[in-house]
């Protein structure tokens, strides 16, 4: 069973999705419905859900802004659904890191099998299996990472370096790719912090840190 959050504040609109959910004699998403984006922040700190249905327009803080605090910490799965159409939002949408935008009225099958196929799409990848390399191991949906079988406490954004790394292991991983990974499209400050929290990843792996490979004016890839 998978853990939908929905924050939307028009009631009618959160039991007409629910009722629909319920009704699918196929359905295994379980929804978690909440009104305002401030509790939304909260219920986000407090849980791990497995996809995040978000309005853009709440009391409190806005879709826009939960979306951004969501890629602060993590891949999960965002779709907007939202009355705002202007392609500027879709776009802004887009550039904060979700992974589909639909614009009210919308039909619930096709909600409904949006939902599905991206969840099919990541719980390979993203959900269920752990990235490994080496004696390293990272859990995605718990958040953890294993050095030789023990927890280790990373940093956010060396968090997200390793994650990016695993999940392409053996592949390069540009330098640009990284930034606009860890970092967002906007980020125009220098270059050389990518270095030093490769730095600190690699010290915090200890001799395990040797994986993570440096390849000249391309990027960094992690091998097994």
């Amino acid at each position: 069973m998978y853990q939908i959050l929905l924050v939307e504040d028009d009631l009618k609109i959160c039991d007409v999705i629910n009722t629909y959910f319920l009704s699918r004699s196929d359905n295994q998403l379980k929804l978690n419905i909440i009104h305002n984006g401030n509790d939304a922040l909260n219920a986000l700190y407090e849980n791990q859900y497995d996809l995040v249905l978000l309005d853009i327009m709440l009391p409190g803080a806005d879709g826009f802004q939960i979306c951004k605090s969501i890629r602060e910490n993590n891949d999960t799965p965002i779709i907007f659904l939202t009355a705002r159409g202007l392609e500027e939002d879709i776009l802004r949408g887009y550039d904060l890191g979700c992974d589909d935008y639909i614009v009210k009225p919308f039909s619930l099958a096709t909600l409904y099998a949006k939902v599905n196929a991206l969840l099919n799409r990541t719980k390979g990848t993203v959900i269920n299996n752990e990235l490994t390399a080496g004696n390293v191991k990272l859990n995605p949906r718990s958040m953890n990472v294993y050095l030789d079988g023990n927890v280790i406490d990373l940093p956010h954004k060396e968090f997200l370096i390793l994650k990016v790394l695993l999940e392409n292991k053996g592949a390069v991983v540009s330098r640009d790719n990284l930034i606009v990974r860890i970092w967002g499209y906007d980020y125009d400050g220098d270059e050389r912090i990518l270095d030093n929290h490769i730095k600190k990843l690699r010290n915090a792996l200890g001799k395990e840190g040797s994986r993570i490979k440096t390849v000249i004016r391309r990027g960094y890839k992690i091998i097994d």
